[in-house]
């Protein structure tokens, strides 16, 4: 019988997280690395995945940082061998890179709509896909979508009005779900989770702008903190998720609550 401890660790696993530079991405890198796990932080700017590497480094974790784009096959393809070439492994794939165009729907360029669906929900089929040929090959792995609680329910536009966001968030609780059905039978457990709103560089303007609509549809009465995210990461990503597939998650202050 494992311990907590032993469940949670991931001292010698590897973990791939797209967007992992950032924001959310990084604060669930960090978590990662805390847990013990060496990391592969890869987005479009490779000198954001490699400032990012340095700060995670210092907390005794290897880190490879590789520039890529996660909605190229053949980027995808190229970091995968990269990762192995580093580790021999991959153990985990954390899908969080995202964007989202915020305009009414009525006004919503069509290939704004398109950007937001090739990075929300085509670049995770992607990473699994193509990682996933790995995890088959062990016999084990985790899959991690970060999609977010606009994929469940619809939004007030006061507070945050991108029906292309939401939409693709939707398609990617559903893929989460299809996938862990039929990868069960690999031993990879795939699961989803749905954050609140969570104040990003990306989003600051948008917070700003929207603070009271923004708190007042959360009951915890606050956005999401800078380590509200580890905690729920590490589980999916380490043995104490083995259980758990096709699971979709808020962490969202209670948000859908009501």
């Amino acid at each position: 019988m494992a311990s907590v401890k032993q469940l949670m660790s991931m001292e010698g696993r590897v973990t791939v997280i797209t967007g992992g530079a950032t924001g959310i991405g990084f604060q669930m890198a960090t978590g990662l690395a805390e847990a013990g796990a060496n990391l592969v932080i890869c987005s479009r700017k490779l000198e954001n995945c490699e400032e990012a590497a340095g700060r995670l480094e210092q907390l005794g974790v290897k880190v490879l940082a590789v520039g890529c784009d996660v909605t190229k096959p053949e980027q995808v393809e190229a970091m995968k061998d990269a990762t192995l070439k580093k580790f021999g492994r991959v153990d985990a794939l954390v899908n969080n890179a995202g964007r989202a165009w915020v305009a009414p729907p009525e006004e919503l360029p069509l290939e704004r709509w398109q950007q937001v669906f090739d990075l929300n929900i085509t670049a995770p089929f992607i990473c699994a896909q193509v990682l996933g040929r790995e995890m088959i090959k062990a016999k084990r792995g985790k899959i991690v979508n970060i999609a977010s609680i606009a994929g469940l329910v619809g939004r007030n536009p006061q507070a945050y009005n991108s029906i292309a966001y939401g939409a693709s968030k939707g398609a990617l609780v559903n893929f989460t779900r299809d996938l862990a059905v039929k990868w069960a039978q690999h031993n990879i457990q795939v699961n989803a989770i749905c954050p609140g709103f969570f104040v990003t560089p990306i989003n600051q303007k948008l917070y700003e702008k929207n603070k009271d609509n923004i708190e007042r549809e959360i009951p915890l009465k606050r956005t999401g903190g800078p380590d509200d995210l580890k905690g729920m990461a590490v589980l999916l990503a380490s043995d104490a998720s083995n259980f758990i597939t096709g699971a979709i998650i808020p962490v969202d202050g209670g948000a859908i609550a009501w």
